[in-house]
């Protein structure tokens, strides 16, 4: 169903096409002058505008020039006078969709306004498609304003070999990111190699890093190469580097500094060309103050910082990421599927605590869940939806109720959440400027420091 204006001065003909078009199942309204026609455009949105170009006052023709230049134009159909087809192209090169002379059967006008919503409805999907391709940036999707700032770090950090470090919290797509920097890079035909540092004891992540030579260790039978040799000309990737002990941090800040690498248990220095690229959730300034990661090892790897933003801070980007991460299922189950709009808006309601990994591991279940349709299809509903989105059981009216309660608490306790981080950062979060600051006790403040996960962060770390 399609949003139709009718602009006549001709009550009867006016009439005629309301009523015509209105029984094809379209919602139709007529105006008699081009003067009501402008005032109704800006008062509701409207796909089409059926207008005639000779009418009393603003003539078929302003209004054209008005429409053009509204920021969200309509589409437009005029109706001419026989003898005034000239006057009709001047209308199409306005912008006019298509023309149609008086007098015409109204078959024919059926005919126009069907072609013509077929035309608006294909421009639409091609704008989609247009919006959800530049949302896409290699593996990683958004359209928000800080999706996008990460989007160009990462592009203008390519084409360096300097190192990157990435702070966010879990789930927020740090690896997908360092795969970006290195598929972006002159390296992209050189080795990407992981590590967690945090899945591996001490012991065993020295000799995964730097690799070590036969008989270093007991059950060491063989020699073996390390991450840093098996990346040589590509990139390495530390995921969570704030784990990594001591003593191997030293042997670390040595690569850094000399490019060059020993095995375990052997002597021989291995020159290897390695970028490297860190990930982190942890604080490391605040590891540097309690002596469990080195201020010179965190100026190494800190020389250019990309901070990804939670889920919860890009709320604008749930639609694009369902659709790409539902997508994404189809191809790797063969289960096709979409969300319903009130299960979207539960999704964009949530707090995603454990970020984008959490929304896939949702849409997921959700996808299993979902009974499918004839066509094999399957709609997500609330109902598919753990219960910690859905906010509790309850009908539709139950549940509208707690979406508008929920939806109020949220942005109150984000503006609360605001209001307190930007104190603490105007008294250098010293905590008791802050609380008079705040005109709240210290304990107050610092158990909504606590509740809203507020500490000092990193420079170019978010709080």
């Amino acid at each position: 169903m399609a949003r139709i204006l009718i602009a006549d001065d001709h009550a009867g003909l006016r009439d005629v096409l309301v009523e015509t078009l209105g029984s094809s199942g379209h919602d139709v309204k007529g105006v008699a002058t081009g003067d009501a026609a402008r005032d109704a455009l800006e008062v509701e949105d409207y796909d089409l505008l059926v207008t005639d170009l000779r009418m009393p006052g603003l003539d078929g023709l302003a209004l054209l020039q008005h429409v053009r230049a509204r920021s969200n134009p309509v589409q437009t159909i005029v109706m001419t006078a026989h003898g005034t087809v000239e006057t009709a192209v001047r209308a199409m090169h306005l912008g006019a969709l298509d023309y149609v002379e008086k007098p015409f059967p109204l078959s024919a006008m059926e005919a126009k306004v069907q072609k013509a919503l077929e035309k608006i409805s294909l421009q639409e999907e091609n704008r989609r498609l247009r919006d959800a391709e530049d949302a896409h940036f290699g593996q990683l999707t958004g359209a928000s304003p800080p999706m996008r700032h990460v989007f160009d770090l990462i592009t203008r950090v390519a084409e360096t070999p300097t190192p990157v470090l990435i702070l966010g919290e879990s789930g927020t797509g740090k690896e997908l990111v360092s795969r970006e920097i290195h598929r972006r890079s002159p390296r992209r035909d050189g080795p990407f190699v992981a590590v967690n540092c945090a899945a591996l004891a001490e012991g065993v992540l020295e000799s995964e890093l730097f690799g070590h030579e036969r008989g270093a260790f007991t059950g060491a039978t063989q020699l073996k190469r390390g991450k840093f040799e098996l990346a040589d000309k590509g990139t390495l990737f530390l995921d969570e580097v704030g784990e990594i002990p001591p003593a191997t941090q030293v042997k670390l800040l040595r690569f850094l500094q000399e490019k060059e690498v020993e095995r375990v248990g052997g002597s021989k220095v291995i020159k290897v060309d390695v970028r490297i690229v860190c990930a982190t959730n942890r604080d490391l300034k605040a590891e540097i103050e309690r002596g469990r990661f080195r201020e010179d090892l965190f100026y190494r790897i800190n020389v250019i910082s990309i901070v990804l933003p939670p889920l919860r801070e890009r709320r604008e980007d749930i639609p694009l990421l369902v659709d790409a991460l539902l997508s994404g299922h189809s191809q790797s189950t063969g289960l096709s599927g979409s969300v319903t709009e009130d299960a979207m808006t539960l999704l964009q309601m949530y707090e995603w605590p454990g970020n984008v990994r959490e929304l896939e591991n949702v849409l997921e279940r959700a996808l299993v869940l979902s009974s499918p349709g004839p066509d094999g299809h399957r709609r997500i509903s609330p109902v598919d939806l753990p219960q910690e989105i859905r906010g509790g059981e309850g009908d539709a009216g139950a549940q509208r109720e707690y979406l508008e309660a929920t939806g109020l608490m949220a942005q109150i306790e984000r503006i609360e959440r605001e209001i307190i981080r930007k104190a603490l950062e105007e008294c250098a979060w010293n905590q008791s400027k802050a609380a008079k600051a705040l005109h709240l006790k210290r304990s107050s403040l610092q158990y909504k420091m606590k509740k809203y996960n507020l500490e000092k962060r990193p420079e170019g770390g978010a709080a």
